[in-house]
């Protein structure tokens, strides 16, 4: 595990937060406007809503960094906390969520804690500052892959699949003119986790 500050990653301020590998996790507490809870969980429960999902998904696929987010409403309605995993700096990772769908959400939701500047706001990264809480502890399952490079193995993943279910594939396996390819170490290697 190499989980350190994102100190010296970029050419941006120090920002809080941990890293481990490629991975960043971000988590910030709010105060939430006083009546505003019940909008507050509303817009959540509009986030949720499966109809709207496709869209969602395709904008986190655009933004291309994220690994997970999550929001909770604690402390009987008072206080917010908004956190998530991402790839590569923090600035890029809240300039990225300015330019799509999902910033719009994000405003909306974060429109009810206080102070809230807007996620186009110039000051609204020296809010997140002010109101981001660095985790103790930081772990990733797999330090080493991005977003994109887990979307790329799941691609290849699906391809080989795809190739593997063809008659001419078995047919070529079969053919006694490909038996040295089939039997190096890395063929076999790539039918085991094929077949994993």
């Amino acid at each position: 595990m190499t989980a350190t500050t994102g100190a010296g990653r970029s050419a941006h301020p120090e920002r809080p937060g941990k890293s481990d590998g490629v991975c960043s996790e971000f988590t910030v507490f709010t105060e939430i406007k006083p009546g505003h809870a019940d909008a507050l969980r509303e817009d959540l429960a509009a986030m949720a809503d499966t109809a709207d999902d496709e869209r969602v998904h395709a904008a986190v696929r655009q933004i291309g960094t994220l690994h997970d987010a999550r929001h909770v409403i604690f402390d009987n309605d008072t206080r917010f906390m908004f956190a998530s995993v991402f790839d590569g700096s923090w600035d890029t990772y809240i300039d990225d969520f300015a330019k799509t769908v999902v910033g719009e959400r994000f405003d909306k939701v974060f429109s009810h804690s206080v102070g809230f500047p807007g996620v186009k706001d110039p000051g609204v990264k020296d809010w997140f500052v002010a109101h981001q809480a660095p985790a103790g502890v930081f772990v990733s399952a797999y330090p080493d892959l991005t977003v994109q490079q887990i979307y790329k193995d799941q691609r290849v993943d699906e391809a080989f699949q795809e190739v593997l279910d063809t008659a001419e594939f078995r047919a070529a396996l079969e053919n006694p003119a490909n038996a040295e390819l089939v039997a190096t170490p890395a063929f076999q290697k790539l039918l085991e986790e094929a077949s994993a």
